[in-house]
């Protein structure tokens, strides 16, 4: 629609401004109400269900018009967000009785799923991330922001691990060069965002972030030769600012994250261990939501951050669980759980601080936090690393003691309804506070003076909506008015003045609260202002309260659960005494009352993988997703689930559990097990646990069990990896005698009569059975069926006997062939009946039948 003198004044403001954000929706402040107009309006009514209406015309078009109260628009907002919109707000900042014409309005900032710092939009347990992508060379680039702390990273990678990667970020919103084509996952759950190519650029992305760090370069981050990832860091950098509208105070720096830096997980690992959501989608039952009893907001985000990224380095994560351990043998850590439960989101509100979006009670949570800090640290035992936590916990004096005296003990919501800076921070405000409660006071106090001065006995000093402030007199005692009164109304028996004094007292009462909220707004901005300086002192504060809270959680956890602490040695070996899973025992406890059967786990050099066999329902997945999870929670700095764990160096996790399809990617169930069993093939090395469940079951059952023992010998030849390796195929037993490093264990069940126990512990050797019409029956599957599966499995049993059964599978040199068609006599001996011969006939058969075998 163009921007013609047909178009009204406030049109032609409104079109210009939606010029510039076309792809947004715009909230366009009109009073109290956020209004859309035309397109804009038909999308939100149907997205939020509200009222769409039309109201007059420009340039002839019907005006089609929807609005929110601007008190309401949070909720719209967050809702907008998560449907992947973006939001232009525009606000109004001329004075609509002063203005000639439309009041200004600007665009203040654009709400986008990945740039949200709004306490009401923004889940306080999530990192809320926007992430940038860009690939040259095979080679990809990644850098992400959270803008609501200011947490700033990239790092570069192959261009197949980004469905790990996206799997590890969660972001909420993805920034693309226009002409990048790669393969997202189908059901991803968050915006894509198209931007121009050249945004990526790598050179003008380095002079960029240098000038938003005041740094000459990017060497000081580790970062001499800027590559793809750099540009995708000033990408993403731009758009930040361009949502804002502003410049980012809070970034302050990045992080460059190195390949080698974490336990790696793939994105299949990550949903099959149900770190922070179940495969399901669901927030619990999860590690996470086990582990997450945060007192504060920035731990329980640490702590998701954690499990996402588990240290490689030995040397860090035992700092962790020293620390966790000189908690868990504190008396004072409940004490020191409940002062950390006073302390408010301070990451976030400082990055509102710099983003000058902080509300008044972001600055009373802030003041009231810092307030509490010199308290925990007596609280925290000796330790090396909780020292190092304890120094970082000094607020800045300064600050404190700004927010004590300029910002009241409970202030409103909002600075535009005052009642946000606290009496004796500013005089005159303090003055125009008092006309609005105390001007009965000095209007008493006049009346007396000006009584004494004049000596007029019956004179008034009094007030009304029509006239103002005013002194009346009696005309009995005219002669007596002074030279200074001014004659504002003449009565009928009285005159009524007003002077120079009472005038100016007038201006400011009737003038009071509008001024006093002008002023207050402008202290507020003052204080804004006088803040921004100790954002990066309260970011690294924050990130000093996070940690402490997190490994306060850890010390609880291990505490109340009876967990142990994990012991690391550089050589090869993974030894678990009595492990638990984590999830699974708390489940039962809480459901059942039962106790969980723990079991345990030994790797050496010389015992590399375990064929595990056993029931359905027997516990194999539960037991090799325990070992799982010791490992990684060994690796944030957790105690574990065990009696003792002894960990020897990692560097991967891989498994390879469930049937799960991609329709929507065009991947069966088989394709997508094999996809996972190639990725495991072609980058576990012999520091990596890999976990495989019923590798080959997705096919016939030849095709499976041949690739099943390819599979098995490729993990026990060239990757050489710890490897838990589960399967029906009992044929697979065999390599324990040919391999040395395979050792064969099976989940305990026993048979009572037509049903079967689940012991669910772990024993050396392989399974006799696999029970499964025995699970099948206890699953519910009818009677008959179950008799008529015995039956069938009674003749395939007998027939494997009658051929010799299927032990040479694999000493055979070829590929197995189909059987070959009887030889002609045993056709004709099979279709002989002896009870129809005659004994001459039977005579002359049997000589024929020597006949044609001593011909043949």
């Amino acid at each position: 629609m163009s921007n013609t003198p047909a178009h009204t004044p406030m049109m032609q403001q409104y079109l210009a401004l939606k010029a510039q954000h076309p792809d947004k929706l715009m909230f366009y402040r009109m009073g109290d109400f956020y209004e859309l107009f035309f397109d804009d309006a038909v999308k939100a009514a149907r997205l939020l269900d509200i009222t769409l209406t039309s109201r007059g015309q420009t340039a002839g078009i019907p005006i089609k018009m929807a609005g929110i109260p601007y008190h309401a628009a949070e909720q719209y907002l967050a809702r907008l967000v998560k449907l992947g919109e973006s939001v232009a707000i525009c606000e109004q900042f001329g004075d609509p009785a002063t203005s000639k014409g439309p009041v200004e309005r600007r665009v203040v900032r654009i709400v986008t799923p990945g740039t949200l710092t709004d306490a009401a939009l923004l889940d306080d347990k999530r990192d809320n991330l926007l992430l940038a992508v860009n690939a040259i060379k095979g080679r990809l680039g990644l850098a992400w922001l959270s803008l609501a702390s200011g947490e700033f990273r990239l790092m570069e990678s192959a261009v197949d691990a980004l469905p790990s990667e996206l799997e590890r970020l969660k972001p909420a919103e993805v920034l693309l060069p226009d002409d990048l084509h790669l393969e997202f996952p189908a059901a991803a759950g968050y915006a894509v965002k198209r931007i121009a190519n050249w945004q990526f650029d790598v050179e003008t992305a380095a002079r960029n972030l240098a000038r938003q760090f005041q740094t000459q370069d990017l060497s000081g981050y580790g970062i001499d030769e800027p590559g793809v990832a750099v540009g995708s860091a000033g990408a993403l950098l731009e758009y930040a600012r361009q949502t804002q509208c502003g410049a980012l105070p809070h970034v302050t720096g990045l992080v460059l994250e190195q390949l080698g830096q974490y336990l790696a997980l793939d994105a299949a690992t990550r949903r099959n261990l149900e770190l922070t959501e179940t495969i399901r989608g669901e927030p619990a039952p999860t590690l996470y939501s086990l582990l997450d009893v945060c007192a504060t907001s920035m731990g329980s985000r640490l702590l998701r951050h954690w499990l996402h990224h588990p240290l490689r380095n030995q040397a860090k994560v035992a700092r962790r669980r020293d620390a966790v351990g000189a908690l868990t043998q504190s008396q004072l850590l409940t004490d020191l759980r409940e002062r950390l439960a006073g302390i408010h989101d301070i990451e976030r509100i400082s990055a509102r601080v710099a983003l000058r979006s902080a509300r008044p009670r972001d600055f009373s949570s802030l003041r009231d936090s810092l307030l509490a800090l010199p308290a925990l640290m007596p609280l925290l035992p000796a330790d090396p690393l909780l020292e190092e936590l304890g120094r970082q916990l000094h607020a800045p004096l300064e600050a404190v003691d700004l927010l004590r005296r300029a910002v009241m003990d409970e202030p409103s919501v909002v600075i535009r309804d005052g009642g946000v800076i606290r009496a004796g921070f500013h005089a005159e405000l303090d003055e125009l506070r008092a006309l609005q409660t105390n001007h009965g006071d000095f209007l008493l106090a006049l009346e007396t003076r000006e009584r004494e001065r004049t000596g007029i006995p019956n004179l008034k000093v009094e007030y009304n909506r029509v006239h103002g402030f005013y002194i009346e007199v009696t005309n009995a005692h005219g002669d007596k008015i002074p030279d200074d009164y001014r004659r504002r109304q003449t009565l009928k028996n009285a005159e009524r003045y007003i002077t120079p004094e009472l005038k100016t007292f007038e201006d400011k009462a009737l003038s009071a609260q509008e001024r006093s909220l002008a002023l207050e707004k402008a202290l507020y901005e003052g204080l804004l202002d006088a803040m921004a300086p100790f954002v990066p002192s309260l970011q690294l504060l924050a990130q000093a309260v996070a940690g402490l809270d997190v490994l306060a959680s850890l010390a609880e956890r291990a505490k109340l659960f009876d967990w142990v602490a994990p012991s690391f040695r550089e050589e090869t070996v993974l030894q678990i005494e009595a492990g638990r899973h984590p999830v699974v025992e708390q489940q039962l406890r809480d459901t059942t009352g039962d106790a969980f059967i723990a079991n345990d786990l030994r790797f050496d050099a010389s015992r590399k993988l375990l064929l595990i066999t056993g029931p359905n329902m027997g516990g194999k997945s539960t037991y090799m997703r325990q070992a799982a999870l010791i490992v990684l929670m060994a690796h944030i700095g957790s105690f574990v689930p065990a009696k003792s764990a002894t960990i020897g160096r990692l560097d991967r996790i891989f498994t390879r559990i469930g049937a799960s399809d991609d329709l929507a990617g065009g991947r069966s169930t088989f394709m997508v097990e094999m996809t996972e069993t190639a990725n495991i093939l072609n980058n576990a090395g012999d520091h990596a646990l890999v976990l495989m469940d019923e590798v080959g079951r997705g096919t016939s059952t030849f095709d499976g069990l041949a690739l099943a023992w390819a599979i098995a010998r490729a993990l026990i030849e060239k990757n050489r990896s710890y490897t838990l390796f589960a399967t029906h195929y009992f044929e697979l037993t065999r390599l324990a005698l040919d391999y040395q490093q395979v050792a064969n264990v099976h989940l305990d069940a026993v048979e009572h009569k037509d049903k079967i126990v689940f012991l669910h512990s772990v024993e050396e050797g392989p399974a006799s059975q696999s029970y499964g019409l025995q699970v099948a029956q206890l699953a519910g599957v009818p009677r008959e069926t179950i008799r008529q599966a015995k039956r069938y499995l009674t003749e395939l049993e007998n027939q494997r006997v009658s051929h010799g059964g299927q032990g040479d599978l694999f000493s055979m040199p070829v590929a197995l062939e189909a059987e070959p068609e009887p030889h002609p006599l045993v056709i004709q001996l099979a279709a002989i009946d002896p009870d129809e011969l005659s004994p001459r006939a039977a005579h002359d058969m049997l000589y024929e039948l020597i006949r044609q075998a001593r011909t043949d």
